[in-house]
């Protein structure tokens, strides 16, 4: 029986309910899907024709939840994976309720080119596997009915989808990221501007004093009559208070999208600082028809000005902010690109138990909630479109597309303060494809978004090659020591920069080097083949980011640096380093279960939690009796004892690197021990070493 308390709690419930599902309603629409791949090549799905599939073998099907990737093995494992078409099915009930409202469907990601169906009728095509797409379903579900969502998704490489190839990482198919319904009411936001949120909040003149809010919001109707409503928009802050509202009459025409633009002072506003503060607003905007609430958005604002400054660094609200970098692929061992959100939470944890300040999320965009997580976190994104690694002459609309995508749809996130347009795809002249479609896309992004920087990569270590500067930054992916040269290269490299492109904004946005953790070695030795050799020992990864990163720090004519890789990631066109289908760069391990020595190197580099971490520990067969011992630690004192013997440890390229050149081994078992004090806590590490 239910007391007076619980009576009142439900009837609390089930009114808050029925005024959100009077506005908007966001349902997963994840559970229950049917999956087909066919077994041979020469298989026809006939939907093109209007003709109802039914596989002969009903067994045939499989019962999936998505997200979810065919190639979560073939594609971590070799260059025999397949690509091509495969069927997904679910079947739904729209209540007779909804016939009064407007029904979407919204894909976050589907690799790479999607048909859509409603009951065998044909609704759509999306091409591009990483950006998010809706399409409005209200006038072809059948209500009070079973329906039957039909998607045919296809990942084989194209010349007229970006990427073209799938070389430098895989294009995992099948609908690998989450889908969800939306019902609103006939009168709402739009849904369908390139799955746009139906907002755009945009700042100016922002200080500590003050901020000046701009929103722009996209409306519809399809009501018979025009709509006299308001546009009410609220800004509230961390805590729940609202901080300012403005209120504005709009007439809402049956014909076409009604453009409406509100502006908001905001008076002392608390900053998004990056990882110093991550402080997020709310900017909460309600469509209201006679009194009632009939579509309602909400979206992060995180107040915050960007600068990058020549020969200076990067600037956070005025103040020089540490751009700690690392690039992030999505794909994981085991489950290839179908993420969960704890999954990418976990991502996110790593690179801050690490120190980073910023990200690129590369080498395309990304899944919603990562983007969501670096407002969180306080992560500078750079956010870029897959149009990388070659160019086919074909892709030009589609490049086009996904850029409009990616900054439509990512255009409220504080996180992201630049747009890349391009990554290692070159040209002889500036007159040629590159360069041309180079500019019209950072055009694009600057149209649609003008408060933010664009940026072009290269792989070479030229600032001025014919296809650079179509952009705001220059970023340069360049392996010093790996794909050529050798690893001190980079001081070279930071000097020409400083004083032949001295005003010039430029960013390292790739540096590092394999590494295959289950392969040790005493002697630091540059591998002599990088693009087919099979030993790749972790110990070269190791002094490649101990070098580079002394270099990097002492140069802020390099604004910001992007290690790469995080995490290793699949590539399944290569067979190198003793791990076949995989790049070795990342520094933790396919699987997220093993950290690198490195991962420790930039740890003590960049969090100042005290810490302290023995290297070379995988090194462990020595046949030299005279080793030299490397420490990483952010402690002002480091003591190194081996086999008893105390030995005060010195800087090596900088005050994070603790080395002692000639320690003595004993023959057989030798013990090694770190030891240092922050503030009254001793902290301590060792390892062993054998000496053959």
């Amino acid at each position: 029986m239910l007391n007076h308390f619980n009576k009142a709690l439900l009837l609390t419930m089930l009114s808050s309910a029925s005024v959100a599902y009077a506005q908007r309603v966001t349902e997963d629409f994840n559970k229950d899907w049917k999956f087909f791949q066919p077994r041979n090549e020469t298989f026809n799905f006939n939907f093109d024709n209007g003709q109802d599939f039914k596989p002969s073998n009903i067994d045939l099907w499989e019962s999936v939840t998505l997200p979810h990737t065919f190639n979560k093995d073939d594609m971590q494992r070799d260059n025999n994976f397949y690509t091509g078409n495969v069927l997904y099915q679910k079947k739904f009930t729209v209540s007779d309720a909804q016939k009064s409202k407007r029904t979407f469907l919204k894909f976050e990601g589907v690799g790479s080119v999607a048909k859509l169906y409603i009951n065998n009728k044909f609704i759509g095509e999306h091409k591009g596997g990483y950006s998010q797409f809706a399409y409005e379903i209200t006038n072809s579900v059948n209500y009070g009915k079973e329906n039957v969502l039909t998607v045919i998704a296809n990942n084989q490489a194209r010349k007229d989808v970006i990427p073209v190839n799938q070389f430098l990482f895989p294009i995992y198919g099948g609908i690998y990221r989450p889908v969800s319904m939306i019902t609103t009411n006939k009168t709402n936001f739009v849904v369908t501007d390139y799955a746009a949120p139906g907002i755009f909040v945009s700042q100016k003149n922002v200080s500590s004093k003050s901020a000046d809010i701009e929103i722009k919001a996209k409306l519809e109707t399809t009501e018979k009559t025009i709509q006299n409503a308001v546009l009410e928009s609220s800004v509230i802050n961390k805590e729940g208070k609202t901080v300012a509202v403005v209120k504005s009459p709009v007439n809402i025409s049956p014909q076409g999208t009604t453009y409406v633009t509100q502006d908001i002072n905001l008076k002392n506003p608390h900053l998004w600082d990056g990882v110093r503060d991550p402080y997020l607003y709310t900017v909460s905007s309600k469509i209201i028809v006679n009194g009632t609430d009939t579509d309602v958005l909400k979206q992060n604002l995180g107040v915050r000005t960007v600068e990058v400054i020549p020969g200076k660094g990067f600037f956070l609200n005025g103040k020089h902010y540490p751009m700690h970098g690392v690039s992030r692929h999505q794909d994981e061992w085991g489950y290839g690109s179908a993420l969960s959100y704890e999954q990418h939470k976990r991502d996110m944890d790593l690179m801050k138990e690490m120190g980073v300040t910023t990200i690129r999320l590369a080498h395309y965009q990304q899944a919603p909630q990562m983007y969501e997580l670096a407002d969180q976190y306080g992560f500078l994104v750079w956010a870029e479109i897959p149009f990388v690694n070659a160019v086919s002459y074909q892709e030009n609309d589609n490049a086009k597309q996904q850029m409009t995508e990616l900054v439509k749809q990512n255009y409220n996130h504080p996180s992201i303060y630049i747009w890349g347009v391009h990554n290692e795809v070159y040209s002889k002249t500036k007159d040629e494809q590159v360069p041309v479609l180079s500019r019209q896309l950072s055009d694009i992004a600057k149209t649609i978004d003008p408060y933010r920087m664009t940026g072009a990569v290269n792989g070479y270590n030229q600032v001025d090659r014919p296809e650079n500067l179509t952009t705001d930054i220059q970023g340069i992916n360049h392996y010093f020591g790996w794909y050529g040269g050798k690893i001190g290269d980079l001081e070279n490299w930071a000097q020409g920069l400083e004083k032949n492109f001295a005003q010039y904004k430029v960013i390292l946005t790739e540096y590092g080097a394999d590494g295959n953790m289950d392969i040790g070695a005493e002697e630091v030795k540059q591998p002599a083949d990088v693009v087919s050799g099979k030993s790749f020992p972790e110990n070269y990864q190791t002094e490649t980011h101990i070098q580079q990163w002394a270099i990097i720090e002492k140069h802020p004519q390099i604004a910001a640096s992007y290690v790469w890789n995080m995490f290793e990631f699949a590539v399944p066109m290569w067979n190198r380093g003793g791990i076949n289908a995989r790049n070795l760069k990342g520094l933790i391990t396919f699987d997220r279960k093993r950290k690198k020595d490195s991962f420790y190197w930039y740890k003590a580099n960049w969090n100042p939690e005290p810490m302290l971490y023995l290297a070379n520990r995988r090194d462990n067969m020595r046949k030299n009796p005279v080793s030299k011992i490397q420490v990483f630690s952010n402690l002002k004192d480091v003591k190194i004892i081996v086999n008893g013997k105390e030995y005060q440890a010195k800087n090596g390229v900088n005050a994070k690197h603790w080395v002692i050149e000639n320690a003595q081994l004993q023959k057989g078992t030798n013990t090694i021990k770190a030891i240092g004090k922050s503030g009254r806590k001793e902290l301590t590490d060792e390892m062993t070493w054998t000496l053959e």
